[in-house]
């Protein structure tokens, strides 16, 4: 997979140079490189303790990009999931320590333990009050001896950061960075591995699974299981956070994206951690955000500490580092009531069978050419015109009970209304005034097919859209013309309409205008294609009944 790299060989050194120079001149370098590759705080009084962390790169924005006021004092980067050798420990730890000590915060990997643990013995060696802890917060492997250190990590970062700021000795920060470190517990989840610059990647997780318990170096996880969503994927790390959780306490949720998941997709993630069975022991969150990544791992972490008021503190404490995501209350869902006039006014429900039985047909035809329209829209906008309609047909059928099933020219009305609010995008708009408009047409008297022609007229004027545009007018448009005729017709001359608009090489309106004609050449409109298979199935549908 390509990557905006240069070379793997400086990727680690490029990508330091990159976070420094982007630092307002809050961060710097030690000389050394390419073997010495520490980043430190430009402006250190080093008559406070010093909090050294670091390890193998990757895992960005840690450790480099916690580097700062109220964190840590310096960051030694390794290769990517490599280890930083002893003498660039010790670079580090010489580089900031002072009469008040230092604090060496340790991932519990073997390399790190053995090469920070040497680094320590040489820098006490010159005379400096060194100290080190080992973070080993995760419980994916309950019977592994040596647990490792994963995002929990951030926790001891930024409550003994807080504490080495305000000028705690070296004893009083080694004792809270502990007792974060034995309260700490954290379990992760991906859908995908990472890609490792330079290597092939591992494609061990097959589609429709999830792997459980995974390590931040794209190591295999404890089991892999079936993936069900955001819902299942939170109800699996409860089930094993759960067990670690006294029952007389609250916790800070540490939520952490592992590289890849989108903002949106961490967002659904916490909803789902806010609703989950451990909510109710949630007192705060801190994210989500990437914090502790494993590359591009298509995955998240949660971690679980049980702060004290004094802790909370310290985690709420201001700091100007951008990658601290802050901690925030967990609260529940607050809900205003919409203003005046827009809380719709909907017709009295009425049944109908047939009316009911039909569009229900229409919904379901939508919504099984979900992937098949999402792949065409791929080719020309954005890949969701699938979805879009998919998803409004849904909302349709659950708001069947509700609609004026038996009198048409209201229904038209409330198709509309239905759709403003539940149909996202220019589409739901466009189709929102069609439906509308065709109701005020069937108020008027308009025959059926003279209704519907006076909604697409509407619709056409407020969007703007005409024959030739590449929208799902070029197959609405002739479809109506057709239909006073026959559904027969309408069909064929929807399918006509959908499938010239391949040849159409510069779309005037919609997502496909910003699109080449390379790109559009040979693929149908997914609006005009939706119309045309839903005039096909009504025309099946004429052809049954006859």
């Amino acid at each position: 997979m390509a990557q905006f790299i240069n070379n793997k060989e400086n990727i680690v050194t490029e990508a330091i140079d990159g976070v420094i120079a982007t630092s307002g001149g809050a961060l710097a370098r030690l000389d050394g490189y390419p073997h010495i590759r520490v980043v430190v705080r430009s402006k250190w009084d080093k008559s406070k303790v010093a909090l050294v962390s670091g390890g193998g790169s990757g895992h960005e924005p840690a450790h480099a990009g916690f580097v700062g006021e109220g964190m840590l004092t310096a960051a030694v980067c390794g290769d990517v999931f490599a280890s930083p050798s002893v003498d660039a420990v010790l670079a580090g730890i010489l580089a900031v320590t002072g009469p008040s000590g230092c604090l060496l915060i340790v991932k519990n990997y073997t390399g790190d333990r053995l090469n920070f643990g040497l680094a320590a013995e040489r820098a006490r060696a010159f005379g400096h009050r060194v100290n080190m802890v080992v973070v080993d917060d995760d419980i994916a492997l309950p019977d592994l001896p040596q647990a490792r250190g994963v995002a929990g990590t951030l926790f001891v970062h930024k409550i003994a950061g807080a504490l080495a700021e305000d000028g705690a000795d070296l004893e009083t920060v080694t004792h809270a960075a502990q007792r974060v470190i034995s309260g700490t517990k954290s379990i992760g989840m991906s859908l995908d591995t990472c890609t490792v610059p330079g290597s092939p990647k591992e494609d061990r997780i097959p589609e429709g699974k999830a792997e459980l318990g995974l390590g931040i170096h794209g190591e295999a996880g404890v089991e892999q299981v079936d993936f069900m969503g955001a819902k299942a994927a939170i109800a699996s790390v409860v089930e094993k956070l759960t067990p670690t959780m006294a029952d007389d306490q609250s916790y800070v949720a540490l939520v952490n994206n592992l590289g890849g998941a989108s903002v949106l997709e961490m967002s659904v993630l916490v909803g789902e951690l806010a609703q989950s069975a451990m909510a109710h022991k949630i007192s705060h969150v801190v994210g989500p955000a990437a914090m502790m990544t494993s590359l591009d791992m298509r995955g998240f972490s949660l971690s679980l500490y049980p702060a004290d008021r004094s802790e909370l503190d310290a985690l709420n404490k201001i700091t100007p580092i951008a990658a601290w995501p802050g901690i925030s209350a967990l609260t529940p869902v607050k809900i205003i009531a919409l203003p005046d006039g827009l809380t719709p006014i909907m017709p009295l429900p009425s049944e109908h069978a047939a009316t009911r039985s039909f569009l229900t047909n229409c919904c379901e035809l939508l919504i099984s050419a979900e992937a098949d329209l999402n792949a065409l829209d791929a080719k020309s906008g954005d890949g969701d015109t699938g979805s879009t309609l998919a998803g409004a047909a849904k909302a349709l059928i659950g708001a069947l009970d509700r609609l004026p099933l038996s009198d048409h020219t209201q229904l038209y009305r409330a198709i509309g209304l239905e759709l403003s609010q539940t149909m996202g995008g220019s589409s739901g708009v466009l189709l929102a005034i069609f439906f509308a408009a065709t109701g005020d047409g069937a108020s008027s008297g308009l025959p059926m097919h003279k209704a519907l022609k006076a909604g697409l007229a509407r619709m056409q004027e407020i969007g703007g859209a005409q024959l030739g545009d590449r929208t799902m007018v070029d197959a609405l448009s002739p479809a109506l013309d057709a239909l006073e005729v026959s559904v027969e017709g309408a069909a064929k001359a929807a399918r006509a309409g959908a499938d010239h608009t391949a040849t159409i090489l510069q779309a005037k309106a919609g997502r496909a205008t910003y699109v080449s004609a390379k790109q559009l050449e040979g693929h149908v409109d997914p609006g005009a294609e939706a119309v045309a298979r839903l005039f096909e199935f009504l025309a099946k549908q004429s052809a049954e009944v006859t």
